[in-house]
């Protein structure tokens, strides 16, 4: 069963300011898988958090099917299964970091036989162990955003929503809160990330969907959204040799004196490429597909939403 499973979804918003309301979301559809980190990304007013609210029950959709575990977000045991780091969350400074971990724990419903023992592990998955006594009003906002994590997996969930959950974080801090999704992931977990950070996603997501206008722009694994639509760079001595490719092939973008880049038609024309450089004796040295960041991706789905605007 998948845990997030959205299908045609679209939100409209009342509003004096626009006849017909403003549309948040464009029948979007997209699925999160079990135990994989899926990062959700997209510019302002792109409708990221209006997902959220509406997978978590804070708001209704107004067409489409949205599933949590397979139940819809109305029913509350949908998210009995289900931990949150919202954005800018804001936890009681009187209070100890283990003095958080237990009303969370309380108001979870986490037997009261099991709430130390649970308080205690979650420190230690996020490495706040030493500070749990220390009262949150001194705590930095990387010790923050750790015990949030924490609060968010007290009630052991089976997926976890964390909105921005390094933002304003130093870089020490940052890298220590991928490990600890990281682990969560491989723990078996499912993590449904929503950030801006593209770099941080890029080393850390297993699968992205782009939202551009409320809908789904480019959708898929890291790897997929970073490979530069069939060009690849071949490396090799080339000699005095010369060649071109016939357009059923492909065509050459770049060519110097030991690396060639081509474009071609298909993935597998490759091969072709490979027994042609064999045929005239030159020596390969590597072969390697064309990657570019998730950052350019994520620009290259912006820019194409201002063309098509």
């Amino acid at each position: 069963m998948n845990v997030i499973t959205v299908t045609d979804v679209t939100k409209l918003y009342d509003t004096r300011m626009k006849k017909g309301g403003v549309t948040a979301l464009d029948g979007v559809s997209l699925e999160v898988l079990p135990a994989e980190i899926f990062g959700l990304l997209g510019p302002n007013g792109a409708g990221k958090t209006t997902l959220f609210k509406i997978l978590l029950g804070v708001t209704e959709l107004t067409t489409g099917e949205a599933f949590l575990f397979g139940l819809p977000p109305s029913d509350p045991k949908s998210r009995l299964k289900v931990g949150y780091l919202p954005e800018n969350h804001r936890f009681p400074e009187h209070l100890t970091g283990i003095g958080l971990l237990e009303f969370a724990a309380y108001l979870s419903n986490v037997p009261k036989s099991e709430i130390d023992g649970r308080v205690d592990k979650m420190l230690e998955i996020v490495d706040m162990s030493k500070w749990g006594s220390m009262k949150i009003k001194k705590y930095s906002k990387g010790m923050l955003q750790r015990i949030g994590l924490a609060q968010a997996m007290i009630n052991d969930p089976d997926c976890i929503f964390l909105d921005e959950p390094t933002d304003g974080v130093d870089p020490v801090g940052k890298m220590e809160i991928k490990e600890v999704m990281l682990r969560i992931r491989d723990e078996g977990k499912t993590i449904f990330l929503n950030s801006h950070l593209l770099s941080e996603v890029e080393t850390v997501a297993d699968r992205v969907a782009i939202l551009r206008q409320g809908k789904v722009a480019r959708i898929g694994s890291v790897d997929e959204l970073t490979s530069k639509a069939l060009q690849y760079e071949i490396e090799a001595n080339f000699g005095e040799s010369l060649f071109d490719i016939p357009e059923n092939i492909g065509k050459i973008k770049r060519i110097s004196t030991n690396k060639l880049t081509v474009e071609l038609v298909d993935a597998k024309k490759i091969n072709w490429i490979i027994d042609m450089m064999r045929r005239k004796d030159i020596d390969i040295i590597s072969v390697k597909p064309i990657k570019i960041t998730l950052e350019q991706s994520f620009m290259e789905a912006v820019k194409e939403e201002k063309e098509w605007a």
